[in-house]
């Protein structure tokens, strides 16, 4: 079938029956991981709310944790109701792009009611702000913030017996000075469109004729804090918009533009394989585009910005004309409030166990940027392990009994299978072995020495799109098979008592990550310990960023957009 017989058919579809229409994709993401959908289906409107005696889900939050759990969620089970401040969802993945035009804002959004809208079951959606969660009650505040000039009581509260948290985080500061009043951030849409305007001021204000030269080299110096996946992106985006596009606009400064990267580790990218952090950053040398590493930022005023080296203890000032801050991510006000109620005060981010239920809170889970998992460790269990293993109270394990709890261990504590690969041992058996070769008995001494050292392999998960679409999917699973699992227990074994967890634990699968360089060039970190660097990277990212959009609608707009820029050039009109 051709595309314009496909198009033709879906159209003719569509307007016949919307009642019943429903597009469905299913996209398995790479570096986004998980899996997104979007629903189109025709729902009541404006009718009564009744009492449901279902239990009530509230979800905090539309972003990839959030909207991953409503896509997969049976919402015929639940009476499920979603609060979130954006009525949108947005592929923050090409949050970079939009800041110079190379994508639109609204081709990578996908409002959320279209998303919700599911045949089986409702799913009511409020654009409002949590403010307070009470754990004790079982209820959120929420206020609505849309124009001021309309009419109601802007605040809500909602009771509910299940809770999902999935509000990602704030921009972290590092509570230093005039950060807040003088950088911009790059978390949202809002941030993206705000970064662009004033991409287009500084040069605007550069070609003013009353301006000195030193006045202008300040506002077109643009300078990125933190050289992770977000800020060497847009340090890349922002050089390929000047060199494609502005340099043929504003002529007279053409040789008056820099661009700066300020990071406080080694290197730029360093939680990429150290291949591609090289690759990077012989790449920006090349283009010119400066790179200050083992450099924190002190202080920033509005005309220049201080920093010290490490290694020396040297201060240094530079004056700028944009800075964006991507260093980091810290927890929000409301969860950190939260995290006071439920004895979790003392934490920098919210823990949850290995099923994604918030610790010392009942029936309230946390998905995404604003939690963490705190996984277990082995040894702390290590005696309970072997006393449940040691069936016969010989006070040792033979590899029979070793081998009868072997499959237990891996699934509950995943370090140990990552310990095994580091030491290239085919499983837990051969911690049996001696070094002859021969199969012995071990006592509880010689087992906790075999997994001494089993816990230093745990890690705590990105703060990544892959990592929050990745939970939301699996959350949604588990809420669809509360009820046989109760029953059918499918999770490991209870050592310190008898039968078995009601889930499997969540086990993240790093699907890879990309990091575009500028110059249609871009590295790939997939699994299997493959590095791609270079041109034929870039176009693989293309295919992939394409084939992960939320929509079909998504996914022609941003096609649309890269089709645009490669005819046309990037738009540089300040809306």
């Amino acid at each position: 079938m051709t595309i314009f017989s496909f198009f033709t058919r879906a159209s003719t579809a569509f307007h016949g029956s919307p009642a019943y229409s429903k597009l469905l994709l299913i996209s398995t993401t790479l570096s986004g991981g998980g899996l997104l959908a979007y629903a189109d289906s025709q729902s009541d409107v404006g009718g009564s709310i009744e009492e449901s005696p279902k239990k009530r889900v509230v979800v905090l939050g539309t972003g990839w944790a959030g909207t991953s759990f409503l896509k997969d969620l049976d919402a015929s089970k639940y009476d499920v109701q979603v609060v979130s401040p954006q009525n949108y969802f947005s592929f923050t993945p090409l949050l970079p792009s939009v800041t110079c035009g190379s994508v639109e804002a609204r081709s990578i959004v996908e409002p959320v009611r279209n998303i919700v809208k599911k045949r089986k079951g409702e799913i009511k959606f409020w654009e409002a702000e949590c403010f307070k969660i009470d754990a004790a009650n079982k209820k959120v505040f929420c206020q609505s913030h849309v124009d001021n000039n309309l009419v109601g009581n802007r605040e809500f509260s909602l009771e509910y017996d299940y809770l999902v948290i999935a509000m990602g985080a704030q921009v972290n500061t590092f509570n230093t000075p005039g950060v807040k009043e003088n950088c911009h951030f790059l978390k949202e849409v809002e941030d993206a469109q705000k970064i662009r305007r004033s991409v287009i001021d500084c040069f605007e204000m550069a070609v003013i004729p009353s301006l000195s030269e030193e006045e202008r080299r300040r506002n077109l110096h643009f300078v990125i804090v933190g050289g992770g996946p977000t800020g060497v992106e847009f340090a890349a985006e922002l050089h390929d918009f000047f060199e494609e596009d502005l340099v043929n606009l504003y002529p007279s400064v053409k040789d008056l533009v820099k661009i700066s990267v300020i990071q406080s580790g080694d290197h730029i990218l360093n939680a990429f394989d150290e291949r591609i952090s090289l690759f990077a950053e012989q790449k920006f040398l090349r283009d010119g585009i400066d790179v200050y590493t083992g450099c924190r930022v002190v202080s920033v005023s509005d005309k220049e910005i201080e920093m010290k080296v490490k290694s020396t203890g040297e201060s240094c000032s530079m004056p700028h004309g944009l800075i964006v801050w991507s260093t980091g991510i810290m927890t929000r006000p409301v969860v950190k409030d939260f995290m006071e109620q439920i004895g979790q005060g003392s934490r920098r981010i919210l823990a949850t166990d290995e099923w994604l239920q918030v610790k010392g809170a009942q029936n309230v889970y946390a998905i995404g940027d604003c939690a963490t998992i705190d996984q277990r460790k082995i040894m702390e269990d290590i005696a309970t392990i072997f006393k449940a293993a040691d069936k016969d109270n010989s006070g040792t394990l033979t590899v029979a009994e070793f081998q009868d709890v072997l499959d237990d261990i891996l699934i509950r504590y995943p370090q140990v299978e990552i310990f095994l690969r580091s030491k290239h041992l085919r499983d837990v058996k051969d911690l049996l072995r001696d070094s002859q070769g021969h199969e012995n008995e071990i006592d509880i001494e010689g087992f906790k020495s075999a997994l001494s050292h089993a816990d230093t392999q745990m890690k705590n998960l990105p703060a990544t799109a892959q990592v929050a679409a990745q939970q939301g999917a699996y959350l949604s699973r588990c809420f669809n098979r509360r009820e046989h699992c109760t029953e059918n227990p499918e999770g490991p074994r209870h050592f310190k008592s008898s039968g078995r967890h009601q889930f499997l634990p969540f086990r993240y699968k790093h699907l890879g990550q990309f990091a575009p360089l500028g110059g249609e060039q871009a590295a790939a970190e997939l699994p299997g310990d493959w590095v791609s660097m270079g041109h034929s990277t870039q176009w693989l990212w293309y295919s992939v960023y394409a084939s992960k959009q939320v929509s079909w609608r998504t996914r022609y707009l941003v096609v649309s957009d890269w089709t645009r820029k490669f005819i046309f050039g990037r738009d540089s009109s300040r809306i």
